[in-house]
This record gives structure tokens, sequence and C-alpha cells, in this order.
């Protein structure tokens, strides 16, 4: 089975195809000319036309705390039943792009796309015979991006069946086979995204069927970072996990500040003590601080032992 690691590698590749970035970007909206899909959004791109756009949305709109339930909920209607004269909704967009910000609906597209893609991938490729985390990232890709079952109906009469021909060999031949499908298919818009199947062919002949790094796909790094599990900051003794997206840089854990003094109940910093914390913004304006100094010049104790099986960062208050 799949390592932590193995996984958010194979999810990153899939990232790279669909929003060009190893971490995926949560706020992404397209539309693109004589796409079936039509509004597509988020970090691995559901659509309105498949109706998980809907889901994706109820999911948010029924969490409690999200801040862009009240605007959102009224399309909920509209986007159940596939309107697709919302792909030209601006406010739509605009609720869309603002919420796509929002840690809670970044923690919500996460547990979706798992739910939705990866959980039924990986089953699906067990089902068949696979194992190897190429080819679950391969079948991963394909339930993301579609007709995952005809093309491996197709691939079973080219190719052979996987108990005769071997996982690496059947996977090798579904990525030909997929390729020749998308290149050839009336929907003219699948004929430029061939270039899926050549970042998975560079996998097949480099033989990294384990997914070990360095990869590089379509000229973006997969990070080392985005391969680890994800950090998380715990308090202690509540045991509320803080939703601020640590990540180790430089030997320093860096979080997401706002949302971190909200959960602390501290003020947000300024002047010379925000410059004190190496302060950096990333998109799309987020600020990043030092962990450590803004914890403890506030009554935190970060605990310095990581919590090697679930990745977990202790704060507990100090007496």
């Amino acid at each position: 089975m799949l390592s932590e690691s193995q996984k958010r590698t194979a999810q990153a590749i899939v990232n790279i195809f669909e929003t060009g970035t190893a971490e995926g970007r949560y706020d992404d909206i397209t539309l693109l000319k004589g796409d079936p899909g039509h509004l597509t959004y988020g970090r691995s791109q559901t659509t309105l036309g498949s109706g998980n756009l809907y889901l994706l949305l109820q999911d948010y709109c029924d969490t409690p705390g999200a801040r862009y339930a009240a605007g959102l909920t009224p399309y909920l209607a509209r986007l159940k039943a596939k309107d697709l004269s919302l792909d030209n909704d601006s406010t739509l967009k605009s609720l869309l792009k603002n919420a796509g910000t929002e840690p809670l609906m970044q923690r919500v597209q996460d547990a979706f796309f798992d739910r939705v893609y990866w959980t039924p991938a990986v089953k699906a490729a067990l089902h068949s015979g696979h194992s190897l985390p190429l080819s679950i990232a391969v079948v991963y890709d394909s339930h993301i991006h579609g007709s995952w079952k005809r093309v491996r109906d197709t691939t079973h009469s080219n190719v052979g069946q996987v108990s005769a021909v071997g996982e690496k060999a059947w996977i090798a031949g579904y990525v030909k086979t997929r390729r020749d499908w998308l290149a050839n298919h009336s929907i003219k818009i699948l004929n430029s995204t061939v270039y899926r199947m050549d970042a998975f062919q560079k996998l097949i002949q480099a033989d990294n069927w384990h997914l070990e790094p360095p990869i590089v796909v379509r000229g973006v790094n997969v990070p080392a970072e985005v391969a680890e599990p994800a950090l998380k900051i715990v308090t202690l003794p509540d045991n509320i996990l803080i939703e601020c997206h640590p990540k180790v840089e430089n030997n320093k854990t860096r979080v997401d500040l706002r949302p971190l003094c909200v959960a602390l109940k501290i003020d947000l910093p300024t002047g010379d003590a925000l410059a004190a914390l190496h302060p950096i913004v990333v998109p799309p304006g987020v600020t990043r601080v030092d962990l450590r100094p803004l914890a403890e010049s506030n009554g935190w104790e970060v605990l310095t032992h990581k919590m090697a099986e679930d990745s977990k960062i202790y704060l507990r208050k100090k007496d």
C-alpha cells in the first residue's frame, strides 16, 4: 500500500496537471471553450457539468464556520441543476475565488477530493491488480480527468489482462492507449492534454515506479515538503487543531499568521514586532511567520519533539 509520502506525490503530480502547482491552487477557476465540464474550480478542478462542483460547495456550506456560505448557499439549487449560465456569473466566481483562500475551504477540498476521486481510484487500481505507486497515480489521474473505465477496457483489448502481461507492462500500455485516445478525441480541447501521458511515460522510462524524488513534471519540481506528511499544530491540553498550514522551511517552522493568532487569542503583530517574526507574503496574499518567536512571546511553549506517527507539533500555555 502507498505511504503517505507516495500518496501526496501522486496527488502533487495531478495538481500540476490541473493548476500548474504541486500544492494545487484551491482558488483556481477555469472556463475553457469547448470543455464539456464547463466551469471548473479548486485544487483538482471539479466541474459544474459533472455535478461535483455542487457536491463540493454543499460540503463547504454545511461546514460550521464557512465564511462564504451565506453567499454561496443561494447558488446550490442552480449548481445541482447544472445551470450552465453559471459559467458567466461574475458574483459566483468572486465568491469562489475568495473562498479558495480560506483555510476551511482548503480543508473541505482536500477531504472532498480524497473521498470522491482518490479513494475510488485506489480501490479501482487494487481491484484491477495495480499496487505500485506510479500505477495508482495513473489511475487517479484518469479518475480526475475522466474515462478510466473506457480506456481500461480498450487497454485490455490492446494489451491483454494485467494477470497475463504484468502490472508494469499493462500500465505502460494503458498510458500509450490513453495518449492515443486523447490525441484523437473528437472533443478538441482534450487533444492538447496528451502532456499528462507524456509525463507518466517519462516516469515509466525512468523506472520510477515508487515515485521517489526528485520528480519534475512539466518543468515543475515536486518539492520534498509536498511529499512529506503535513505538519499539524495542536494546543494542549484541549487538543484543538489549528489550521495554519505549518511547514518546515530552512529548519524553522513557518505558519500562516492570522489563523494562528485567532486560535491563540493574541493580537496580530505589527511594526517591529512583526518584522522580528521574519514575515513573508505568499500567494494569495497570506502572511507566513516563524512559529517559535510568535508563540513564545505570547506565553506559549513550543514543545521541541515532533510526534513521528502523526506529525504534530504541540503548543502548551506557560504557567
